[in-house]
């Protein structure tokens, strides 16, 4: 068996989707994507595809090796980006030709069904209470939001006492028997999140993501050594190098994304380091079908799995949703809060193609909001 050729389908909202066909008309999808660099991505796919067309597609871990080693130049969220979606692909022929799902390829699955979460509320976080509850009504057990807007480095009382009570509010709205996790986008400095975190400590999130910048991950222990709240990061974070910064920082939680950090096979080997580390993985993935796909075929063989991600309603699926672009919705729809084990070949689901071309012909190119403080300065988005 041979590659052929590699395609890649710019979709709404802010997707990119890769097919990898073969001579014998086994056909793999991906999800290669830095949200907000489209065509840069498509166009790392495209070099990618020198080397790969005319190769056995089933050779997935030298294919890994050679594409994120052989330039000399290595890692960064671009090429690693474009190897994630490769080795997707890769892996979705791999199991197609086996006739099974990744996950069986990977060990075989530790679990029936993995719990997922949903975001509420938008970027700059509103409508929080009505939003959550509204979530829950659909059976979900989890949801995410944004804690606050843009910050000042050293930012009022006032601004504190906000963010402090939009998690009270969704608390009491929800109770207790719902978990809710805290989204920070590296918006605040160390010294915020020294005196923020333990406020929140009273209303029991099931973790903080990102309260600072991948940047300085090399002090998050002095974040996590503030705190009693779960610490979580790692969506900006592309290889098991990067990773191993913030493994013995005290984190409690890492999020991989499998679109950013080299796909099923880096994400895999990340996860087993983190479980060595006692910290449990939950993949973001504010992403597509495809990219959720492969975080459940990672999720169903790994052990320290926590959550899933996925990003069904998400504020920014303007013109199309996850499940827009299946064939068989139901594989990734949740059950109360639960999305059921994908046992079909490959990732287990199936691209509706018409559907992928026909709006490859709309997509629009989605770019990252760009946020400043009252004094003119960038602020973190």
């Amino acid at each position: 068996m041979k590659i052929t050729s590699l395609r890649t389908y710019p979709v709404p909202p802010r997707w990119l989707f890769l097919r990898i066909d073969t001579d014998e008309g086994v056909t793999g999808w991906g999800e290669p994507i830095v949200e907000g660099r489209l065509r840069t991505v498509a166009t790392a796919v495209d070099e990618c595809a020198e080397y790969l067309v005319g190769k056995d597609p089933l050779l997935i871990e030298d294919h890994w090796q050679t594409l994120t080693k052989g330039g000399f130049y290595r890692g960064g969220p671009v090429l690693s980006s474009a190897v994630a979606g490769i080795d997707q692909a890769l892996w979705d022929i791999a199991g197609k030709v086996r006739g099974a799902p990744v996950h069986a390829l990977l060990g075989g699955p530790v679990r029936d069904r993995a719990r997922v979460y949903s975001w509420i509320g938008g970027d700059d976080p509103t409508d929080l209470v009505e939003a959550a509850k509204a979530r829950v009504d659909d059976g979900l057990t989890a949801v995410k939001m944004n804690a606050s807007g843009k910050l000042r480095l050293l930012d009022t009382p006032a601004e504190i006492r906000l963010i402090v009570e939009r998690l009270a509010a969704v608390r009491e709205a929800v109770g207790d028997e719902i978990d809710i996790a805290v989204d920070f986008h590296g918006r605040m400095t160390l010294p915020m999140a020294r005196r923020v975190l333990p406020l929140l400590e009273e209303y029991l999130p099931l973790f903080v993501e990102e309260p600072v910048v991948p940047e300085i991950s090399d002090r998050l222990s002095e974040v996590t050594a503030s705190t009693s709240v779960p610490i979580a990061t790692g969506e900006r974070l592309y290889s098991r190098w990067d990773f191993r910064t913030v493994l013995g920082s005290g984190v409690a939680v890492i999020q991989p994304d499998l679109s950013h950090a080299g796909g099923i096979s880096e994400v895999r080997r990340i996860a087993a380091m983190a479980e060595a580390y006692d910290v449990a993985v939950a993949p973001h993935c504010p992403l597509g079908p495809i990219a959720l796909a492969a975080s459940l075929q990672v999720g169903f063989a790994t052990p320290n799995y926590l959550i899933q991600e996925q990003s069904t309603g998400i504020h920014y699926n303007d013109g199309a949703d996850l499940l827009d672009y299946l064939v068989d919705r139901s594989v990734l729809t949740h059950q109360n809060g639960f999305i059921a084990r994908l046992d079909g070949p490959g990732l287990g689901i199936e691209i509706d193609e018409r559907a992928v071309e026909r709006a490859s012909q709309l997509a629009s190119e989605w770019r990252t909001p760009m946020w400043r403080r009252d004094d003119g300065s960038l602020a973190e988005w």
